[in-house]
């Protein structure tokens, strides 16, 4: 490489654009008194050929053009399912953005037939994957009922509550993993964890890990209830949607929501479309237990109860439509008939 220049000062910094047939260059550092040629050699099929750069000092003006860096975006990664054409659009507005769906274990059993239904856990799957795909945090708590209930085994059987429920839990478990299984069947990336250590199935619960996840377009399943026996998978959902900042809880039934009588019963019973809190805990109403309530009280965590088995009722109340029983804040209970 030969270089003829006279310059003041030596060269410490330069930008460059090539404009053929010349390539202008600046420099808030340089001097140069004369014009200046720089012969860099290509190498072609082993020879070298030269390249004029012009420096001088009619090109070093504001006008010249100025390389600029290349810029490193910062844009975050789009959710599952989203391309980046996607994320360039205006995304509509949702009344949730991170929710948490309870699934009972009864309503994992579909008509009773068998344990699990794999067509309900489908249609679960692809109603979550539909709701994902907009960027909503979805989060997971499933029973264990249509296994092992541990309050109805305990006295009975000769269990004690303790061990009772802590079957109950492993039950949580076995529904979690056949439901992960489906869901990354259909390309949800999904992850389970458990209250208590089973490394070589699920990942132990941690919240920023599991707030992680969520944040990365992950689906979560949250499974053996709080680890602690004489605690409901009820109250589960209320504990790990305040550790996890959900919106709200979504308590998906084999009924349409919570009636002022029991409907099988009753054929003139209502469906109450609206209860406070306080509500439901002065009627005695058996939507959740006692805990797992005031537990959303305290945390201000409002409930919505629906009916899982009616198709599209997954995503509309995780995308905040009106579907079935809300409870929350200080609003008056209202009746519709059904």
């Amino acid at each position: 490489m030969a270089l003829s220049t006279s310059c003041s000062r030596p060269i410490s910094s330069f930008n460059a654009v090539c404009s053929p047939p010349f390539c202008s260059m600046k420099s808030s550092s340089i001097n140069c008194q004369t014009s200046a040629q720089m012969l860099v050699g290509l190498r072609s099929s082993y020879h070298y050929q030269p390249l004029v750069i012009s420096c001088c000092a009619g090109e070093m003006g504001s006008d010249s053009m100025n390389l600029r860096q290349p810029q490193v975006s910062s844009m975050p990664r789009p959710p599952f399912g989203v391309t980046m054409t996607d994320c360039s659009l205006e995304k509509p507005s949702f009344k949730w953005r991170r929710v948490l769906l309870k699934v009972s274990g009864e309503a994992l059993a579909g008509d009773q037939t068998q344990n699990i239904d794999p067509k309900i856990t489908m249609a679960i799957a692809r109603e979550v994957a539909s709701v994902t795909r907009l960027g909503i945090e979805v989060a997971i708590v499933v029973g264990g009922g249509n296994i092992f209930r541990g309050a109805s085994w305990a006295g009975s059987s000769g269990l004690d509550r303790s061990s009772a429920d802590y079957i109950g839990m492993l039950a949580t478990v076995m529904n979690a993993i056949f439901l992960q299984a489906t869901m990354e069947s259909i390309g949800i990336p999904t992850r389970v964890q458990t209250a208590f250590r089973m490394s070589e199935v699920a990942e132990p619960y941690i919240r920023r890990r599991a707030v992680r996840h969520l944040e990365k377009g992950r689906v979560v399943i949250f499974a053996a209830g709080t680890g602690n026996p004489f605690f409901t998978t009820d109250t589960a959902a209320a504990l790990r949607s305040a550790e996890i900042n959900a919106e709200v809880v979504l308590k998906a039934t084999n009924v349409d929501g919570v009636y002022d009588d029991d409907p099988r019963r009753n054929p003139n019973a209502r469906l109450l479309d609206t209860l406070t809190y306080q509500d439901v805990i002065s009627k005695e109403l058996s939507v959740m237990d006692l805990t797992a309530i005031t537990l959303c009280q305290e945390n201000n965590i409002p409930v919505v109860v629906f009916n899982l088995n009616k198709p599209g009722n997954i995503s509309k109340a995780i995308r905040g439509e009106s579907v079935g029983t809300f409870i929350g804040g200080t609003e008056r209970s209202e009746a519709k008939m059904t």
